[in-house]
Parts: C-alpha cells; structure tokens; sequence
C-alpha cells in the first residue's frame, strides 16, 4: 500500500523550501548542490523525485529550460509557519495558543527584547479585540 501523502512538508522538502525561498529559481542540481552545502548530500535521482513529489503537491512551480527544469517555491514561509503552528496547536495542545506560549517560555531561553517583542505583540491584540 503506498505510503500516505503528509498535509505538511517532510523534514527534506521543508529544507529544499528554504533552500529555494533563499534563491529561485534552481535547477535540480543547484538544489543538491546547496543540500549538500547544509550537509544533506543526496543523489541527483533522489533530488529530482523530491522536488517532483513537491510539485505534485503543489509546493513548488517549474518552467522548462531545454531538457530540464528550474524550480521556484510555490508557498510561502508564513504559509507553512503558519500550517506547521496550526497542526502542533491542535495535535499537541489541544488547541490552547496559551498552553503553547507558555510552554515555549519554559523550554527555551528568551531574551529581553524578545519578551518587549512578545509584550507589545500581545498589547495590539488586546486592543484589536476591544
């Protein structure tokens, strides 16, 4: 039975997004070129069947160049920041954005400009839902 489809990137198409929201288009070999870079080195067969996975998930665009391709990023960051959060709040807390920041404030270190961030972030919204 084939394996299910994932509604969110895989830890290397997520690597390959970034990849390509840093520089695009790319041609298959400039993308292993640059996984291999991050330390990621993988065959060229390999890269191609990911980045045409990605397409088929519509994750990815690509126009053909002779007898290839160039591929460029179809979603944005904040649009899989914000499926990624969205997935973690609902699986993992239970749907608690509260339940998420305060655990975020436990496990990591945050600095003070950070918490002024956070703290001003925080003040708009209060005021938005006035």
């Amino acid at each position: 039975m084939p394996r299910q489809v994932s509604k969110y990137p895989t830890e290397l198409e997520l690597q390959i997004l970034k990849t390509l929201w840093r520089q695009s288009p790319l041609l298959a070999r400039e993308v292993q070129s640059a996984l291999a870079e991050d330390g990621r080195a993988l065959a060229k067969t390999s890269v191609i069947t990911t980045l045409n996975t990605m397409f088929r998930k519509r994750y990815l665009t690509r126009k053909k160049q002779n007898n290839t391709y160039l591929f460029s990023p179809r979603i944005t960051e904040e649009q899989v920041n914000g499926l990624v959060i969205e997935d973690v709040v609902d699986r993992v807390f239970d749907g608690s954005t509260a339940a998420v920041l305060l655990s975020l404030f436990d496990a990591k270190e945050i600095q003070r400009d950070e918490l002024q961030e956070l703290r001003l972030l925080i003040d708009r919204r209060l005021k938005e839902t006035r």
